[in-house]
């Protein structure tokens, strides 16, 4: 492709609404362009890294025995409700109606429509195990769209579902596509972590994530270094230090704490540990006000707590909704609390003597202890991993917190979705039984927007090798001297007739431009040809350098072809 005739240009500022550096360069190098936001049309060269992407996850996909279909975008709300979803997904779900006003939504996933799908064709064990998938476009009403295809309205994305008679079959299924995403992900050159997950609006049992580090991510992960233990901080585990040893428990007491309405305050007025406390913190889920206790060191984990609450709307009690149900803030405790429904982390009926609020203004008990003082409706781990607490898996390790972007995620389904829309088969026996499922997805565009987000410096882009939207950019200085215009243009053709794939740019600009545009863009390899390389025309030269390194080769013409395909096989091999 010759630049000057490529639609599509490369901007010298930066954009005023960028939020991240792969924004910033997804609009500079002229690969997408805003219609709305979130909302994004894909450039000539953005689509050709997209559809090698796609190519990539298509044969991985094949080789792991799925099969290609496509569903519709538009779907019947009824299918929603059948699965119970529209709900769980809110605003976020696009509801239209059609022209005889039947109500419709916009398919954020496929679950619904994929299990439809395979309940109208799958009778018996011998139909099963299936796995379909496809590349179709999503659409989500996000609330903040940010960092350009990172998260997004409308985004192009691979989703697959695996059908098995049992569990047996689907930790198979599972496994399989597991391994499919680490060779898409190492084809793709991007280096990425998998980690625990929460399963959110889509259930189900294990849940992994795939995570390419960059801290720009919006995603907080958990991980050990002494024994690999990574997980979305969503679904942490942690190992934190015991409260003091205070003894046995000692009789309760009421002290005046004047003014005293935070753990910090609290802690320092009587001169002890955090860890020494108990804190209160109130939520309404559907509705329900419940009364959660943690230790006064840690912080409640609302995602975990959500799931233990069954989902569901999850969100902090308003002043007045504390005052309603007779809570003083600032000084409440479970103690003598029997008119709401209470929870606890286990932290809170760990150790013994705590310091917790007495249900009186300017007051607290001393020695407060679980099962003793109050008990709970239900106990369970809802702490939230802090930076430096234990890991949950060996004894050596300690937590380190990072950022990264999710590029792929994994679910386990069982049988939620089946057992709602009745998919289900006949076993060997004549039995009928729900299919089991497992769900699989890769954001075809957010995968590319990750991949800038992750590899660039200050210049541009670098792009993989696998995945660029051109092998090589050629480099033609003073195009306008005739000479060098016709060994560029021979260059061109016989790297093009080899099977390369060509920028050229031959715009009659200066090589400053031409320079910091292919920087920019992040073609793997850069090829140059300019009046030093014709100096003796027997000989003629050119130059070769890779994006990502700062040294040059300098070739003959003749051995442009063989040299420049040696460099782009060790640069994929790096990548």
């Amino acid at each position: 492709m010759r630049m000057s005739q490529m639609f599509g240009k490369t901007l010298r500022d930066d954009p005023s609404d960028a939020d991240t550096a792969g924004h910033r360069l997804l609009i500079r190098a002229g690969l997408v362009a805003q219609v709305a936001a979130g909302v994004y049309s894909y450039l000539p060269m953005a689509l050709r890294s997209m559809r090698k992407i796609e190519n990539i996850i298509r044969e991985e996909m094949n080789a792991a025995g799925a099969q290609e279909v496509l569903m519709p975008v538009i779907q019947p709300v009824e299918l929603w409700r059948q699965s119970g979803r529209e709900e769980a997904f809110g605003p976020t779900l696009l509801h239209l109606n059609d022209r005889r006003e039947r109500q419709m939504v916009l398919a954020p996933t496929h679950e619904e429509a994929v299990t439809d799908l395979a309940r109208r064709h799958v009778r018996s064990y011998r139909d099963l195990p299936i796995n379909l998938y496809q590349i179709q476009t999503k659409l989500r009403d996000e609330a903040r769209p940010r960092a350009g295809l990172i998260r997004v309205r409308e985004f192009h994305m691979k989703d697959a579902y695996s059908f098995d008679t049992d569990q047996d079959g689907l930790d198979v299924a599972y496994d399989k596509m597991v391994q499919a995403y680490w060779n898409i992900f190492r084809r793709s050159g991007l280096d990425v972590v998998a980690v625990e997950a929460d399963s959110g609006a889509m259930g189900g049992s294990d849940s992994q994530e795939y995570m390419l580090l960059a801290d720009t991510g919006e995603d907080e992960l958990v991980n050990c270094p002494a024994c690999g233990y990574a997980a979305n901080v969503e679904r942490a585990r942690s190992r934190y230090a015991p409260a003091p040893d205070t003894g046995e428990p000692n009789d309760i007491e009421i002290i005046d704490t004047p003014n005293m309405t935070t753990i910090a305050e609290l802690a320092e007025f009587l001169s002890i540990e955090e860890s020494q406390t108990l804190k209160a913190v109130f939520y309404v889920h559907d509705g329900e006000f419940i009364f959660v206790a943690i230790r006064g060191d840690l912080d409640v984990n609302e995602v975990k707590l959500a799931n233990a609450l069954g989902g569901g709307e999850l969100r902090l009690a308003s002043d007045e909704e504390v005052k309603a149900a007779g809570i003083v803030a600032g000084s409440a405790s479970p103690v003598g609390i029997d008119n709401v429904r209470k929870l606890g982390d286990l932290s809170a009926t760990q150790g013994a003597n705590y310091v917790a609020g007495a249900n009186d203004a300017q007051k607290h008990f001393r020695n407060v202890n679980h099962g003793r003082d109050f008990q709970l409706d239900d106990v369970i781990d809802i702490a939230k991993a802090e930076e430096g607490h234990g890991c949950p898996r060996c004894d050596e390790g300690t937590l380190n917190f990072s950022r990264g972007i999710e590029v792929g995620h994994v679910f386990k389904l069982g049988t939620k979705f089946s057992e709602a829309f009745s998919a289900n088969y006949v076993t060997q026996d004549g039995e009928e039984k729900p299919m089991f499922m497992g769900c699989y997805g890769i954001g075809v565009g957010r995968l590319l927007g990750a991949a800038i987000e992750s590899r660039h410096d200050d210049e541009g882009i670098i792009f993989p090798a696998s995945i660029a939207p051109y092998d090589i950019h050629l480099v033609s200085l003073n195009p306008g001297d005739e000479e060098i215009a016709s060994a560029a243009d021979e260059v061109y053709n016989s790297l093009t007739s080899a099977g390369l794939e060509v920028l050229f740019d031959d715009r009659d600009e200066s090589a400053g431009i031409k320079f910091s545009d292919a920087d920019l863009l992040g073609m793997p390899l850069r090829v140059t040809v300019s009046r030093r390389s014709m100096r003796d025309g027997r000989n003629a030269e050119l130059k070769l350098r890779s994006r990502d390194r700062d040294s040059a080769t300098i070739v003959p013409i003749v051995n442009a072809v063989q040299e420049a395909r040696g460099l782009l096989n060790e640069l994929s091999g790096a990548n």
